[in-house]
């Protein structure tokens, strides 16, 4: 208690018995006792009664009160309520500001931003962004589920995923079929999600752009290096043996040169592909042509082994899918020293099924794992030269298992080697049966 909250009650009581005192006095007086002090105290309650009155009028009073005057303690507590009540309208004012400021930023973005209901999905507010890129309009919307105003995106089940719900990178707007839009779900709060989406026209523009300034130039490059690698066979280095040095790396980096433009149009294709074939895989005969190539690229350096622990076969392109495996297992030979071991490995994953490629080789420093799938991004340049690699065949291997809806997860650890395994989901997984979907 403040001390003038303690003044206050202490004054009050002293008035309280001087009335009592008084009132006993006349009684005395008078030969009245209990009446007088009945008297008082019934006055003395009514006064309060009064005085209550009086607060809640001025709780209730939408209009400003004139300060309470006197130092009782009625008259402490309508201070400390007008102080609050001073305090309370100046946080309000102050979160009123910054509620404006807020919309007013998101109601600036250049990206359209929708506030959804969680359940309903019915649409709370959305700014001026998204009526050119979305579509939508004041106030036909407001309240309206926002898959129906999007019918044309076909959103309903991306937004009933919720939480799990991936970015949708590459969606016409509804507003125009030239418009590309990336879209997210963000669930800020219990009750309330955000849809944020942002024009992506020119970058995907400038994507195409660079997929097809790559394309042509790997086709562009691809002839005269048949050339060079021609007229590179025709020498003899018997007949001039000094040369025979220089002919050699000549050839050696005449055929990286061919492959790093193979892995290119590689490249080019998958990033150019909408869908995949669906055909049956089959991967035991796939695990087998795996281990062979390992042992070929070996040269009986390193123990290479595969087993099937699911007894199932896969959906998909079996030449995408032998791609992938296969620049995994290049890897992992050309990255474990002499004499270490290379496991390949098919097994269950949950409802879906998973192929890993383990090796004990040098393994990948936690730093590099984010960025190890990027396009002639490397951990090691020189030892990836050494060791013949484009930089290329992980980014082909994304690219693949994104056609097929399937993930890469990296495990890898300095000094003990690394793990590479693609999750492919029940969809993919056909039983050695012929029963798509079941369990064998």
């Amino acid at each position: 208690m403040s001390p003038s909250a303690r003044a206050a009650w202490t004054r009050t009581l002293g008035q309280l018995a001087l009335v009592l005192a008084v009132a006993l006095g006349l009684g005395l007086l008078l030969g009245q006792v209990w009446p007088a002090l009945t008297l008082a105290a019934l006055g003395v309650v009514a006064w309060h009664y009064w005085r209550l009155r009086r607060v809640l009028a001025r709780l209730t009073s939408r209009q400003r009160q004139p300060l309470a005057r006197g130092e009782g303690v009625w008259n402490e507590l309508e201070r400390q309520l007008r102080s609050n009540q001073e305090n309370m309208r100046g946080r309000k004012r102050r979160l009123v500001a910054m509620l404006r400021a807020y919309r007013a930023v998101a109601a600036a973005l250049p990206d359209a931003v929708v506030v959804v209901e969680r359940n309903s999905q019915r649409v709370q507010w959305f700014n001026e962004a998204a009526t050119g890129l979305l579509g939508l309009r004041y106030p036909r919307d407001i309240g309206r589920p926002l898959g129906e105003s999007l019918h044309a995106l076909q959103i309903a089940r991306w937004l009933a995923a919720g939480r799990n719900a991936e970015p949708l990178l590459d969606a016409p707007s509804p507003t125009s079929a030239d418009i590309r839009l990336n879209l997210r779900l963000i669930p800020y709060s219990e009750d309330l999600w955000l849809v944020v989406a942002r024009d992506v026209t020119k970058m995907m523009r400038l994507e195409q752009v660079r997929r097809d300034f790559v394309a042509n130039v790997s086709h562009e490059l691809r002839t005269p290096l048949t050339v060079v690698h021609g007229y590179l066979d025709m020498l003899d280095p018997d007949e001039h043996p000094e040369w025979a040095p220089m002919l050699a790396e000549m050839q050696l980096q005449s055929q990286r040169m061919t492959q790093l433009v193979e892995d290119l149009l590689t490249l080019s294709r998958l990033e150019a592909q909408d869908g995949i074939d669906s055909e049956t895989v089959a991967m035991d005969s796939m695990l087998s042509t795996l281990r062979r190539e390992a042992e070929a690229l070996s040269q009986g350096r390193h123990l290479v082994s595969a087993e099937d622990a699911a007894g199932i076969d896969l959906i998909g392109s079996t030449k995408e899918l032998h791609s992938a495996f296969s620049n995994l297992v290049s890897n992992a030979v050309r990255y474990t020293p002499a004499g270490g071991s290379i496991v390949i490995r098919l097994d269950r994953d949950g409802e879906g099924v998973a192929l890993s490629v383990r090796d004990s080789g040098l393994g990948i420093p936690a730093s590099h794992l984010p960025r190890i799938t990027e396009r002639f991004y490397r951990v090691s340049t020189s030892r990836s030269r050494e060791s013949g690699g484009t930089g290329l065949g992980l980014a082909i291997v994304k690219h693949v298992l994104n056609l097929h809806h399937a993930r890469l997860e990296i495990a890898s650890e300095v000094g003990r080697g690394s793990v590479f395994s693609c999750h492919f989901g029940l969809e993919r997984v056909q039983p050695r049966d012929g029963r798509p979907g079941a369990g064998s």
